[in-house]
């Protein structure tokens, strides 16, 4: 059982990508031949024969509330209709290589990154062990892509 949520891009945010990206360009469904797509909107690889897009992305914008110079946008893959979303209890998705955690303030500014080999609840620990984080993106290490995000949990008054 994993500890964290893997947070997909929001059903909202993919209509609004959909129609146009974070770079102004309008979608451009494809036929998805081969399969193996990491899809940002089910938190899967996309399987042969799907129609998917990739789009521009800016995760900070949605939530950062000085991102600045680091609202960067940045390529995803996503459904080109709309999906059912992530399964119930997969897990950390995209776990099958080394990933980059990297750190955010609520402002939006990056406070660190970390290579990991094994993504799992340590490694978010790990992020979250400084108060000041308050969201960790999952990324690829070769291209830097964002995969999805963590939120810091919250705890309730009965500590649960």
């Amino acid at each position: 059982m994993t500890t964290y949520t893997a947070r997909p891009i929001d059903p909202t945010v993919l209509k609004e990508l959909r129609s146009a990206d974070d770079a102004g360009r309008r979608m451009v469904p494809v036929l998805d031949e081969e399969g193996g797509a990491p899809l940002r909107c089910c938190l899967r690889r996309s399987d042969p024969g799907e129609r998917i897009a990739l789009v521009s992305y800016s995760p900070l914008r949605r939530w950062a509330t000085e991102a600045g110079a680091y609202d960067e946008v940045g390529p995803v893959f996503v459904h080109a209709e709309e999906c059912g979303g992530p399964a119930a209890g997969s897990g950390y998705p995209f776990a099958d290589a080394h990933r980059v955690l990297r750190r955010y303030s609520a402002e939006g500014h990056i406070l660190g990154g970390e290579l990991v080999d094994t993504l799992d609840d340590d490694a978010f620990r790990r992020a979250f062990d400084d108060p000041s984080v308050v969201v960790v993106h999952v990324r690829a290490v070769e291209y830097g892509c964002f995969f999805y995000e963590v939120q810091r949990p919250t705890i309730s008054p009965s500590g649960v």
